[in-house]
């Protein structure tokens, strides 16, 4: 988004100089490095670099799934670095999302079960009938994995994150098992969660075309953000090729 709209919008998260060091062994792997971002409600953020940038350390700190070596991590002005794994699980539980490149669907279980997967664990779900129209699936309520086609299954995925009501949605790689076309329906689903739902979204990638749609474009190298780009009229993703 646009710096004077961004300055209107709260800070949903903050990280301050943040590092995550890996011990393998007796070698030290430095997944990032000095790491200092600002993420702020409502936006869509992509965050773009090649295989080993650090992409997705950021994206698991972001969502309490790792923590950093070093620096601070706040949310909603909380800081949660030190935050205990009941903490961190009820971050996760109430308000993060995650929506991954595999689906990582229940296989015997259909559509609307594996949603209520995710709405048996936080407080206040969406109902999962209404999740799944919102990504054009009401009609497919009953059906198992198997039944569906591969986008229809990230569709009931992202479903499943949007049930449980998260501030924060986490996507990894959303679009790669997905054709172009399948794929770009899957971005505006996410694109719709953003601006008209009001979450913030934030995608990994390493196909700088779908960084067109973002607010923000963070670029990613050896662990450190390289730049950042602010999108002053992002594309619909109807609209990008790749």
């Amino acid at each position: 988004m646009p710096a004077d709209v961004a300055a209107s919008h709260e800070v949903l998260m903050r990280l301050e100089s943040v590092s995550r060091v890996f011990q393998m062994g007796e070698v030290q792997v430095r997944a990032l490095h000095d790491v200092t971002l600002d993420i702020y409600a409502s936006e869509l953020i992509v965050l773009l670099g090649p295989s080993g940038s650090g992409k997705t350390t950021l994206l698991n700190i972001l969502g309490g799934l790792d923590r950093c070596t070093s620096g601070r991590v706040f949310f909603k002005g909380g800081d949660i670095t030190d935050a205990t794994p009941r903490e961190l699980t009820r971050l996760r539980r109430e308000s993060v999302g995650f929506v991954f490149q595999f689906y990582n669907l229940v296989p015997n279980l259909t559509a609307r079960e594996n949603v209520m997967v995710a709405t048996e664990l936080c407080s206040e779900p969406l109902d999962e009938t209404h999740s799944l129209e919102l990504v054009e699936l009401g009609e497919r309520l009953d059906h198992f994995p198997s039944q569906l086609s591969g986008g229809e299954q990230q569709r009931v995925a992202i479903a499943r994150a949007l049930a449980k009501n998260p501030e924060l949605l986490l996507c990894d790689e959303p679009t790669g098992a997905l054709d172009f076309e399948t794929g770009k329906r899957a971005l505006r689903l996410l694109l719709d969660v953003a601006q008209q739902m009001g979450k913030t979204v934030i995608i990994i990638t390493h196909n700088t075309a779908i960084a067109e749609i973002a607010d923000r474009v963070v670029h990613l190298r050896s662990g450190e953000i390289v730049s950042i780009d602010v999108n002053a009229s992002p594309k619909p993703p109807e609209e990008i090729v790749w």
